[in-house]
């Protein structure tokens, strides 16, 4: 019984992630955020730790991901936005398997997948929970306006976006119906 509600809510709850709105770092927010996002270390999906320091002075955007979601070909789009601002622009995708259960895999099933289909050579981390009580510490800081300065949107399901500014402070949110090519999201890219 219980896996056929699961079934059942899976379509309403991915129909209704697109609707939470995109949120915008208010352009008169006069302190930066209270905890650093320059401290995090975490690990990559080999297990190797990466220092978030290394992104200093470049945009960097974050995204949760899952293999077997209706959102799952904005990789695609997510590696060419990575190739076309290298220079400026770093993406970190977490997998998550809180939605759905959409992200059922192994860190070797989900590299291979990553790989096999959409080429990826931006950083993957381990499988996180982007929600609930066994929040990742940066998906904690990126949705307590407490630490962040300003933003309490958690992400609603797979592929929602946040943008961290050259600074380290987060610039906005956007949901997972965003796609990166959205000249929302190339504004402030650019």
């Amino acid at each position: 019984m219980g896996n056929i509600f699961r079934l059942l809510t899976i379509p309403f709850a991915a129909m209704f992630a697109g609707t939470t709105r995109p949120a915008i770092r208010p352009p008169d927010l006069q302190h930066d955020s209270i905890s650093g996002f320059y401290s995090f270390v975490l690990p990559d999906i080999h297990g190797d730790l990466l220092h978030f320091s290394k992104f200093r002075g470049k945009k960097v955007l974050i995204v949760n991901t899952a293999s077997e979601c209706g959102y799952t070909p904005q990789y695609k789009d997510l590696q060419k936005l990575q190739e076309e601002f290298n220079d400026r622009l770093v993406i970190l995708g977490f997998p998550c398997n809180d939605f759905g259960g959409q992200e059922p895999g192994t860190a070797s099933d989900i590299i291979r997948f990553c790989e096999d289909h959409y080429q990826i050579t931006f950083p993957l981390f381990e499988k996180v929970h982007v929600t609930g009580q066994d929040v990742c510490p940066l998906f904690k800081w990126l949705t307590d306006k407490k630490l962040n300065g300003w933003n309490s949107q958690a992400p609603s399901w797979n592929f929602c976006k946040y943008i961290i500014g050259e600074n380290g402070n987060l610039m906005a949110f956007f949901p997972s119906s965003v796609k990166p090519f959205d000249e929302k999201i190339l504004s402030l890219i650019r």
